[in-house]
């Protein structure tokens, strides 16, 4: 039995601010202590009624000028794509053709897929992200480099190999029998394996056929429990050639509904241009939407309608993702920055309770893991991050006159970056701190 104690401010949420009076979703501790037992939140409590039975062999670290939260969930993030984020493209379907097939057909080398998925890795917890659902390419071996590293960290992480069997460059295509059985041998190798979870990974339906889809969807039902994640109306051009790739589908994602791809722990990247149609079937079938403010910016997609999605009388889980390469940062702070600015240019203020609440509570309900990550507290797996409040000059300047929480955690997600990350924990290890001098440490092995 392990033990070790935190004290710093801290937050965590109880239930859903957009659905929620502002404050009522919230709970705080101004001075907390957390204690932490083999990997899992043991207990919350305010620090003097805390320190006052906390046994005194017990390691206690302290967070001056900080604040504790859940660690953050990227539910929606292309790790081959690193090598080229900040790539120029003047649309989705030119820039993927220009630049993301030519650098994924990279990782049909192992040793450069490691060596991406290396630095991957890091710069998810240089961010604070403690678990992400990610994209690997066709290569088979791209998913191995991704969760061996994931393994190492102890992160939970979903990931999947792309399945594409058309419309790409031949080096990057599978086919729906091929796509189907290294799908299924990976799901064997990693699903359940520690905190590694599986994601069956059709990019979009341009690049899979119908048989592929109809094969992904017999997949997803043979292992119950494996995600199905891929792209969903995020550009029009993309619109329209669905529409002429499948004129007798009624929708987009009538497309993925017809070939069985929707229901729980299905993760639909974009959605900028839905009908209420399309949200009501999400709602009907409890699917879930990546909300990618930086990369719709960055290429121009659109402006996802987060509060029609989230609409109280047919409400969708929606979490928050970075997709890098299109997608800027991976700082899910910078990203919720963003999001304020998407949501404002559609006639909304986006608060900090709600931003705060899709990078780590509503991102782990729209993964379906809100059972066990994304919040503090007790029996839940202890990852979470350290904000630090005096991170720049400026934002301990702008912090000195915050005069509540709700105004301190809008300046987080404007101002922030990865510099405010001054620790991240995963399973109650610290395997990143910022100013220590081995930054990234990989936690010891569980007996």
């Amino acid at each position: 039995m392990t033990q070790r104690a935190i004290r710093a401010p801290a937050m965590t949420f109880r239930g859903d601010p957009f659905h929620l009076a502002p404050g009522e979703a919230l709970q705080y501790w101004p001075d907390a202590l957390i204690l932490i037992e083999d990997g899992k939140f043991l207990r919350i409590d305010d620090a003097e009624s805390g320190l006052a039975v906390l046994p005194g062999d017990v390691a206690l670290t302290h967070y001056p000028d900080a604040l504790i939260c859940p660690g953050f969930i990227d539910a929606h993030v292309h790790y081959p794509q690193m090598q080229m984020i900040g790539a120029f493209g003047a649309g989705l379907l030119e820039w993927l053709d220009k630049y993301t097939f030519v650098a994924e057909q990279d990782f049909a080398d192992a040793a450069h897929a490691r060596d991406v998925a290396k630095r991957f890795l890091r710069e998810l917890l240089r961010a604070g992200t403690t678990t992400a659902s990610v994209y690997c390419t066709v290569h088979p071996q791209s998913v191995d480099a991704l969760f061996e590293e994931s393994v190492r960290f102890n992160t939970r992480m979903i990931a999947g190999k792309v399945m594409m069997d058309r419309n790409a460059p031949e080096a990057l295509l599978d086919t729906a029998e091929s796509g189907y059985a290294q799908s299924k041998a990976l799901i064997e190798k990693w699903h359940g394996r520690g905190r590694q979870l599986y994601c069956i990974t059709p990019r979009f339906a341009p690049s899979s056929t119908e048989a592929q889809l109809e094969a992904a969807g017999r997949l997803w039902r043979e292992h119950p429990g494996t995600y199905v994640q891929t792209h969903l109306s995020e550009n029009q051009g993309e619109i329209e050639w669905v529409r002429q790739l499948f004129p007798e589908r009624s929708s987009y994602l009538d497309v993925y509904d017809h070939a069985g791809l929707t229901g729980p722990r299905a993760i639909f990247g974009h959605a900028v241009h839905m009908e209420e149609e399309d949200f009501a079937c999400c709602h009907r079938t409890g699917s879930a939407l990546a909300h990618c403010p930086t990369s719709n910016l960055f290429l121009g997609s659109g402006l996802f309608r987060m509060f029609d999605a989230k609409k109280v009388e047919r409400p969708v889980r929606v979490g928050l993702g970075t997709d890098i390469g299109a997608g800027t940062s991976f700082s899910q702070l910078q990203t919720l920055g963003e999001a304020y600015k998407v949501a404002k240019l559609g006639g909304h203020a986006l608060t900090a309770e709600q931003g705060f609440y899709l990078a780590t509570r509503g991102g782990a309900e729209a993964l379906r893991l809100d059972d066990r990550i994304g919040s503090l507290a007790p029996g839940y797996e202890a990852d979470f991050v350290v904000l630090d409040l005096k991170a720049t000059p400026l934002l301990e300047f702008r912090l000195s006159h915050a005069r509540d929480l709700a105004e301190t955690l809008f300046v987080l997600m404007t101002l922030g970056d990865d510099r405010a990350i001054r620790a991240t924990y995963i399973a109650g290890e610290p395997v990143y701190e910022r100013d220590r001098a081995e930054s990234f440490v990989y936690p010891e092995p569980t007996p």
